[in-house]
């Protein structure tokens, strides 16, 4: 009986230990050799208002790795855009200089937060309008939704 217990003990603490370590490398972020770093973002589209507080008024979830998917209309294409950049959304090619847009001051703020091959990405851009919103951030597939 006494050894029933002392293998019990054994293998309840090999059971508990593996647990833990599998519960410390989870914890661990993305390291190199892994199979592929997490990208997966929530995108917000909101209009700011005379106050100065942002109400959002479209929101999406990216998701780049280890495909492209989530609620974004065209995923691929956004995913592929933020490749190049590297998730650095300040980076997007503008397009402002070459687009003519109103002067109308509609204020639109812009988010981008999340995971971007593994590291954490907190991102936000504040516009005029619409038009330069777009013009600013390339014209591309990132923020239309």
């Amino acid at each position: 009986m006494r050894r029933t217990h002392s293998v019990l003990a054994v293998t309840t603490a090999l059971v508990l230990g593996g647990t833990a370590v599998a519960a410390a490398e989870a914890a661990q972020p993305a390291r190199a050799g892994a199979l592929y770093a997490p990208s997966a973002l929530v995108l917000t589209i909101g209009k700011e208002s005379p106050a100065g507080a942002a109400t959002v008024e479209r929101a999406v979830t990216l998701d780049c790795a280890p495909a492209a998917g989530g609620s974004h209309p065209a995923a691929t294409a956004a995913c592929g855009e933020l490749d190049r950049v590297d998730g650095e959304f300040t980076a997007l090619p503008s397009a402002l200089a070459y687009t003519t847009c109103t002067r109308q001051f509609d204020p639109v703020t812009v988010t981008a937060d999340g995971v971007w091959r593994g590291r954490h990405l907190t991102w936000s851009g504040t516009y005029n309008n619409g038009c330069e919103m777009v013009a600013s951030l390339g014209g591309g597939a990132v923020f239309s939704f």
